[in-house]
């Protein structure tokens, strides 16, 4: 006996005679829900009523309507299976009822009870198949068509199977027109690369691409998803567009956002420091001037004032690299020991002196991938929470070591490898496990309004997530907490060609140039001119991109202009602009106090403050190109 699904399917007995419908419904009672009519008439009724009726077994002869004409228009009004039960062989009936009413199978009278039941479970086990189908078909259809992204099937040789209107729009063609053609063949570039990816590694692969605009930037996210059969070969890709600018630009903003925040609780100790070293300087050259007798004295208080000038610059391009607004350069081989050095001063001086900070940092940490600026983002969002986290005072630890995973470990999303490991520990009342579960969700704090915006933890966490790298926070009540950061191991970079400056090898410095030096700022102006003395070289002075044009007709000819960048009316790099078509041979170095200057590429970048040895060496690198 064929087992009938579940739940029960619904079947609609109709015959004009009394007896045979006690019957049918003692026969099928078991195992299916029975409505019963008397009359085709009373059978259209029900199926109006009725619209989860699987079945539907109808006599042929009946008085007001035969089977035939009753299964015809019962197709108006259900999708139900049907079967025509008949007292006499009328090839004619049968034949009208296939064609009107679409009759799956018929019986004669009397009948074989196991056979008609089974015919019955076939045709209420096809007419749930047919409702599921229809119902995935509809859900696929309204998916494509109301999806906010452009989505699109194909198969393994790139032949486009199913497309919705967004993606049809994007290819500029018909959703039919498509249909069978690859995106090449449509004049579009696809990802072949990513989809053989995705294909060979049976894995979601995706992609992100940066696209420029008549508006300004656009993110485009895809996600390639391979689709396999029955037996597991991958048949299909289904293939998700979707545009994320309004997310990237958020995103921006809201890490821009964060940086001020830090920044407010910076500006105090900056201010002190500031006023530090200024009096270090400003010392230091008062007394060198009084003690111009004696060389030993002077000299120690010119390195004096040096020192701390370097400082001054240091923290400043600290500050400059924070704060600024540009989008992260990606990621780099970076030496994160180095990084947590640089960036410890910044730490501790937004901390204030609220809690007592140590460093554990081990000597030979590996390097690792990652993009530095929000390395150093997520390690002052962590040093900043375990602050709050201890209102009273306490002590903060910062520790970083090497770690090998020899086997994925249970809550750590992360494969087998080597991983530098960077931990933020407090000694705060730590957290319950249901706070715990919810400090990663973005914008969830437990901090008073206008204190935090609960980006922090969430954006480390993305951080890390990146980097190919995990977070891990572990913490009980009366037992502070710990934030660990795991970042993938990476080899050294490659030596970089880039000439640093070597005052054991000025060759091309030393001979006597006439070089043009342009810098609205005239005690900027002088040091620099004071460098270039000292060298050997002829100086000709201006005051600005204009009167430098004119010197450069007048006076000329030069081996070299040095020009700032930052000037009232025409800038250095509008002065190379308009110098190049009649000197195309001169070489220009361009200074800059700014962190982020983009310059064409046969122009020399240095930034300010310099040293004499980094100005040597930019003229070298300007001579040799």
């Amino acid at each position: 006996m064929i087992t009938p699904p579940n739940p029960s399917p619904l079947i609609l007995l109709v015959d004009d005679e009394p007896d045979i419908l006690v019957a049918l419904e003692d026969l099928f009672e078991g195992d299916f829900r029975v409505k019963a009519a008397h009359s085709g008439a009373e059978g259209l009724d029900v199926l109006a009523g009725e619209p989860d009726v699987a079945v539907i077994i109808s006599d042929q002869r009946m008085p007001e309507m035969p089977g035939d004409v009753f299964l015809g228009r019962a197709r108006g009004l259900s999708d139900a299976e049907a079967i025509l039960l008949t007292g006499y062989a009328d090839l004619s009936s049968v034949t009208s009822a296939l064609n009107k009413g679409g009759i799956v199978g018929y019986a004669a009278k009397p009948w074989d009870p196991e056979a008609l039941r089974a015919m019955v479970a076939a045709a209420a086990e096809r007419h749930q198949l047919r409702r599921s189908l229809n119902e995935e078909r509809s859900l696929l259809r309204g998916l494509m068509a109301h999806l906010p992204a452009a989505v699109a099937v194909k198969d393994r040789k790139g032949r486009l199977v199913r497309i919705n209107q967004r993606k049809a729009m994007a290819l500029g063609v018909a959703v039919e027109d498509g249909l069978g053609k690859t995106e090449a063949e449509l004049g579009a570039p696809g990802r072949a690369d990513a989809e053989a990816r995705a294909i060979q590694a049976g894995q979601t692969v995706e992609v992100l691409d940066e696209l420029e605009t008549e508006v300004g930037p656009q993110w485009l996210e895809t996600a390639i998803v391979p689709v396999p059969d029955a037996t597991g070969d991958i048949r299909h890709l289904v293939i998700v567009e979707r545009d994320v600018t309004d997310e990237k630009l958020a995103e921006m903003h809201l890490r821009q956002s964060d940086k001020l925040r830090a920044l407010g609780t910076l500006a105090g100790g900056v201010a002190h420091d500031f006023n530090n070293l200024l009096t270090a300087i400003i010392g230091s050259l008062e007394l060198a001037t009084r003690r111009l007798g004696d060389e030993a004295a002077v000299r120690r208080y010119l390195d004096n004032a040096t020192l701390a000038a370097q400082k001054g610059a240091t923290l400043t391009q600290r500050l400059l690299g924070f704060s600024r607004q540009t989008e992260s350069r990606g990621a780099e081989v970076v030496d994160l020991a180095d990084i947590l050095t640089d960036t410890r001063d910044l730490v501790e001086r937004t901390l204030g002196g609220g809690a007592r900070i140590s460093w554990n940092v081990a000597a030979d940490l590996w390097r690792s991938a990652i993009e530095p600026d929000q390395f150093e983002l997520a390690l002052l969002n962590l040093a900043v929470n375990a602050r709050d986290a201890m209102p009273d005072g306490g002590r903060i630890t910062i520790s970083a070591w090497n770690h090998t995973i020899a086997a994925p470990q249970p809550g750590l999303d992360l494969g087998a490898g080597d991983y530098a490991v960077v931990s933020v520990r407090d000694t705060g009342p730590g957290m319950t496990p249901e706070l715990l579960a919810r400090v990663l969700e973005p914008f969830f704090t437990t901090k008073p309004v206008g204190k935090g915006t609960g980006l922090g933890l969430p954006m480390a966490y993305g951080f890390a997530q990146r980097s190919g790298g995990a977070l891990e926070i572990t913490s009980e009540p009366g037992q502070g907490a710990e934030v660990k950061i795991y970042l993938p191991r990476a080899l050294p970079p490659a030596q970089s060609a880039e000439i640093d400056p070597d005052p054991a090898a000025p060759a091309l410095a030393a001979a006597r140039r006439r070089i043009l030096v342009v810098d609205d700022e005239a005690p900027v102006r002088a040091v620099t001119a004071g460098f270039l003395r000292d060298c050997g070289h002829e100086v000709v002075e201006a005051d600005g991109a204009e009167p430098a044009l004119a010197q450069l007709t007048t006076d000329g000819p030069f081996d070299l202009a040095l020009v700032d960048f930052a000037m009232p009316g025409v800038n250095g790099v509008e002065f190379a602009r308009r110098a190049r078509p009649d000197w195309p041979d001169l070489p220009i170095v361009l200074l800059t106090g700014y962190f982020d200057v983009e310059v064409p590429g046969d122009i020399t970048l240095v930034h300010k403050p310099f040293s004499h040895a980094t100005l040597q060496a930019a003229l070298n690198r300007a001579w040799a190109q």
